[in-house]
C-alpha cells in the first residue's frame, strides 16, 4: 500500500471506536508519520478489506514506542509528542501530558484538541 493510501484504510480499522479514530486523525492531520517509509514499513500493517472493499491498516503501537524509545525513529521533540499522544489514545500507552503538551505549536495543539474531543465521542 502506498502511503497515500494508509489515511483511509486507518480510518477503516477504526470506525466506530472512538479514541481509535482520534488517534488515527491525529496522525493523518498531523502529516508527518504516515510520509515515513521507515514508519508505514515497519508499524503500519495492512489487510485486505472485506468483500473487496477499503483495506483496513493497524498501527502496531507499543512496537511503535519501543522503537521511538531505542532512538530508531528519530525525530523532532514535536513529532515524538504527537506521536505518543497518538499512541495513548489509540492503545492506552501512558503519556505525560506535561511533557507532551509543553512545547506544541498552535496547529499541532488544535489538532490535540480535535483528537481529545473526538475521543470522547463528541465529534
Amino acid at each position: 500500500m502506498t502511503a497515500a493510501g494508509v489515511p483511509d484504510a486507518l480510518r477503516a480499522h477504526a470506525q466506530g471506536l472512538h479514541c481509535l479514530q482520534a488517534a488515527a486523525e491525529l496522525l493523518i492531520g498531523h502529516a508527518v508519520w504516515l510520509q515515513r517509509e521507515d514508519f508505514l514499513r515497519h508499524f503500519v500493517h495492512t489487510l485486505p478489506g472485506p468483500a473487496g472493499g477499503t483495506p483496513t491498516a493497524l498501527i502496531d503501537w507499543p512496537e511503535v514506542i519501543t522503537g521511538l524509545d531505542q532512538g530508531h525513529l528519530p525525530c523532532s521533540g514535536s513529532e515524538r509528542r504527537m506521536l505518543r499522544i497518538a499512541a495513548s489514545l489509540a492503545d492506552g500507552i501512558p503519556v505525560d501530558l506535561r511533557d507532551a503538551l509543553t512545547g506544541l505549536d498552535a496547529r499541532n495543539t488544535d489538532l490535540v484538541r480535535d483528537a481529545v474531543t473526538r475521543a470522547t465521542g463528541h465529534k
